[in-house]
């Protein structure tokens, strides 16, 4: 039965998330469309930049992500925290860099012109400020954002209209940091596993590519579509799935381009710094690279003898964990962590129990490997 969002995505339980979409109709992200003879490989890096400059709008940072050939992965946390910390004005200031706003919300953010508003319109201007402050702390809204965007470019550039993605995202609440580093690694390998490239570094519009990139000294470089016809002033979104909240007019895709890229999450072992993916960068590097000879479709089974130290930190189960990283949709549900965790989840939901126990023993619990999921 599908679930409400509101029960998936609770920051009661967890910050961090693993959301995937994928594209409905003949829709391609990359790739060779053999019956029109187009290479759609751009619309990756459409959609690895608007993930990034998002990032800097959002209290929301990116941990991994990859851009597959019709889906993509990546791996979020929420801050609510650093939006509550957030002043009226900056809330709205961000919100104006991605929708038009009401024109009460425009004009306020004229010093001359808000000189002259009364208190009427400037409490209703405040009000409008506690609704997109909670919205800047809302996966939901970040992922209507991301797909709103990046559809409006596909549909514009194949000259058509209607759905480019599927209605409803996936989401696993990644209840703990095995449960994060399980995630990490099947987004950051997904390009491996699918055969599309042979090491890390080739695995184009990946988040390890981009650090490793970066260790390289290269920076980061955007992919921004053409502003092509019917894309050149704000357009009113299309009509999202039944019963969802309407969203407002977004901005011109030329303005939208002009957002900077955020960083991706640094790397901090010693967990004292909260906005930080809690492992080692060297030793998470380590990790994906030994996973990577193990589930690239030509050198299955190749396995390191010695257990990655991270692994062995975490008291996780190699061969469990390498498995569960080829099918970790298959073998995980709505939410991802330890049998302790998924337990207690389950008794807070009211529920007998959650899928992805037996696998969660497996794995987390070093009990061997993990089946895959009929």
């Amino acid at each position: 039965m599908t679930r409400p969002r509101s029960s998936l995505i609770s920051l009661a339980d967890t910050p961090w998330y693993h959301v995937v979409n994928r594209c409905v109709r003949r829709a391609f992200l990359c790739g060779h469309d053999a019956a029109t003879g187009s290479n759609f490989d751009h619309r990756r890096g459409w959609i690895e930049t608007r993930i990034r400059e998002l990032a800097s709008v959002f209290t929301i940072d990116v941990a991994a992500y990859a851009v597959m050939s019709n889906h993509y992965h990546a791996v979020l946390r929420v801050d609510a925290a650093r939006a509550d910390a957030l002043s009226d004005d900056e809330v709205l200031r961000r919100w104006t860099q991605l929708f038009t706003g009401p024109m009460l919300v425009q004009r306020f953010l004229v010093p001359a012109v808000r000189a002259t508003m009364g208190q009427a319109e400037q409490d209703k201007v405040r009000e409008f400020a506690g609704i997109y402050r909670q919205r800047l702390a809302d996966v939901s809204w970040f992922m209507r954002v991301l797909n709103e965007t990046i559809a409006r470019q596909a549909n514009a550039e194949d000259g058509c209209t209607g759905r480019f993605w599927e209605g409803r995202f996936k989401s696993q609440a990644l209840l703990d940091e095995q449960a994060l580093l399980a995630a990490m690694a099947y987004v950051d390998l997904n390009p491996i596993r699918a055969g599309m490239a042979e090491h890390l570094h080739e695995s184009a519009h990946t988040s390890i590519a981009a650090r490793l990139a970066e260790l390289q000294g290269q920076p980061f470089l955007p992919v921004q579509a053409a502003v092509l016809a019917g894309m050149g002033a704000a357009m009113a979104p299309q009509a999202g799935p039944p019963g969802a909240e309407p969203m407002p007019s977004l901005l011109p895709e030329a303005e939208l381009a002009k957002l900077p890229e955020a960083p991706l999450m640094p790397f901090d072992p010693t967990g004292r710094f909260a906005q930080a993916v809690p492992f080692g960068l060297e030793e998470y590097l380590e990790l994906v690279d030994t996973m990577g000879r193990a589930v690239h479709p030509r050198k299955r089974g190749a396995i390191a003898p010695a257990t990655p130290p991270l692994l062995r930190r975490l008291g996780m189960d190699a061969e469990g964990f390498i498995a569960c990283a080829d099918h970790f949709f298959q073998n995980f549900a709505s939410a991802v962590g330890t049998p302790a965790r998924l337990i207690a989840l389950a008794a807070q939901r009211q529920t007998r129990t959650l899928r992805g126990l037996a696998a969660a023993r497996r794995v987390f619990e070093g009990g061997g490997a993990v089946q895959r999921a009929a």
